[in-house]
């Protein structure tokens, strides 16, 4: 008996839950045409029709009805079982300093909400706020602003259009 391909499984799950090769191909990232040979290969191995015509749309056989659920569960288990474990964070313990880039309005008007939310949940991290540096405009802009200077069609501090110079 040859090796059974696993991978149907997870196309078996996916033709089940849509009821539709297209439906199940474009959940898998896959082609009509490929999901429609892999329909076929899962009908050969199962001995079942699995999906078949029913006016203008497919529906399950009893067999694949019957698969439905036990089909979902291996799957799942499938998944979970090559899913890398990682711990639950506990924020509560977590012992960090994180450094936030804002500009000033940000800081004034949420740095201290947001210290406290972040001391109530997880009293060991720190948050540090560092000033976000203001990038200079592209030349092009640059040359276009020290233009309108020298016309005197900008004031120096905010940069906003002033009244020509006469």
């Amino acid at each position: 008996m040859p090796d059974t391909d696993l991978n149907l499984l997870i196309a078996l799950d996916a033709l089940i839950a849509e009821a539709s090769v297209a439906g199940a191909a474009r959940r898998l990232g896959l082609s009509a045409s490929a999901m429609s040979r892999t329909l076929t290969r899962l009908r050969q191995a199962t001995g079942d029709q699995l999906l078949v015509r029913a006016g203008r749309q497919m529906v399950l056989t009893p067999c694949a009805e019957a698969l439905q659920e036990r089909v979902r569960n291996v799957v799942h288990e499938a998944r979970s079982v090559l899913r890398p474990s990682v711990p639950e964070l506990d924020v509560a313990r977590l012992e960090r300093d994180f450094t936030i880039r804002a500009n000033e309005g940000f800081i004034e008007a949420c740095g201290a909400a947001l210290i406290s939310a972040v001391t109530s949940e997880a009293p060991l991290v720190r948050l540090r706020f560092a000033p976000k540096v203001e990038r200079s405009p592209p030349a092009p802009a640059r040359r276009q602003c020290r233009h309108r200077n020298r016309r005197g069609q900008r004031d120096g501090a905010g940069g906003a259009p002033a009244d020509p110079v006469p």
